[in-house]
Parts: C-alpha cells; sequence; structure tokens
C-alpha cells in the first residue's frame, strides 16, 4: 500500500518536472523569436542610419558643396584643398557603404533566423499540451499560493516520500 503511494508520488513528481520542461522550450523558442526581432530592429536603424548619411555625403561630394565648405580657408593651391576635402568624403562614403553591405548581410541573416524561430515556435506549440502541462497551465490559473509556496510543497512531498521509502526498506529488510 506504501509502495503504491510512494510510486504515485515519484510518478507525479516526474510528470511536473517534464511538463515545465516542455513548457519552457516552448516559450525559450518564442522568447529567441522576440530576441531576433529585436536585433533585426536594430539592425534597420543602423542601416537607416548610414543611409542618411551616405545621402549626405553624396550632396557633400558636389563640387559646389566643396566649394563652399573650403570658402573661408585662403590658400595658394585650392586645386589640391578641393581634391583632398572630396577624397575624404570619398573614403568616408566608402566605409559607409561597406558598413551598409555587412549589415545588408546581417539583416538577412535575422530575417531567415526569425523565420527558422517562429517555425519551431509553431512546430512547438502545435505539437498540442500534454495533460501535464494542461494541469500545470489550470494550477497556476487557479492557485491563490506563490510558485514559491508550491514548489515547497513539493519539495516537502518528495523528501517525504523518499523517507517513507526509506523507512519500508527498512521494514523490509527487518523483516527478512
Amino acid at each position: 500500500m506504501k509502495l503504491g503511494l510512494i510510486s504515485i508520488l515519484l510518478t507525479s513528481l516526474v510528470l511536473v518536472s517534464t511538463s515545465s520542461i516542455f513548457a519552457q522550450s516552448t516559450t525559450d523558442a518564442a522568447e529567441k523569436a522576440d530576441n531576433l526581432r529585436l536585433q533585426l530592429l536594430d539592425v534597420q536603424a543602423k542601416e537607416a542610419s548610414l543611409q542618411e548619411r551616405v545621402r549626405q555625403l553624396d550632396e557633400d561630394l558636389k563640387p559646389e558643396n566643396i566649394e563652399r565648405s573650403l570658402a573661408g580657408i585662403g590658400s595658394t593651391r585650392p586645386e589640391e584643398l578641393r581634391e583632398h576635402r572630396r577624397r575624404q568624403l570619398q573614403i568616408e562614403k566608402d566605409s559607409l557603404l561597406t558598413q551598409l553591405g555587412h549589415l545588408a548581410k546581417t539583416r538577412a541573416s535575422l530575417e531567415s533566423a526569425i523565420a527558422t524561430a517562429e517555425a519551431d515556435a509553431y512546430h512547438q506549440s502545435a505539437k498540442g499540451a500534454s495533460p501535464a502541462t494542461l494541469d500545470q497551465v489550470l494550477i497556476a490559473q487557479y492557485s491563490v499560493l506563490p510558485k514559491w509556496v508550491t514548489l515547497l510543497g513539493l519539495t516537502l512531498m518528495l523528501a517525504l516520500g523518499i523517507a517513507g521509502l526509506v523507512l519500508f526498506i527498512r521494514r523490509f529488510q527487518r523483516s527478512r
């Protein structure tokens, strides 16, 4: 009789622990997709910022704007100053275009990773809730006790189950 009670307690403990692992893996896939979406937004913001700077550099590279930027500077060789300014702007623009290329690759890989993570989350949620997961959801919805109290109660039940098992084994060995 006691052995049956102990085995029921241990079985229910195993079911509760595996259901929490299942629920955690489902949220992990959804959280991964959310984190990837945040990274994608960050990359898109950086791309927009760099594209705006490239547009500004295109405007600055026009000969009349180079001339205007050097208007207050006196020189015996204004052509060299204009060429130097043009080279500086072109180097900065080339660097930004390289960064934009890297960001485009990063964006594409993030979009692919998001699609994969969303598919994983969908497949995990489509598997359906196991009975243990359903029990866990119902307990969480209708429980008035904090989670730590519930965990403490489960821990105490486990400790009592182990103590009962030890007592049962000792009595069984004495009766031999």
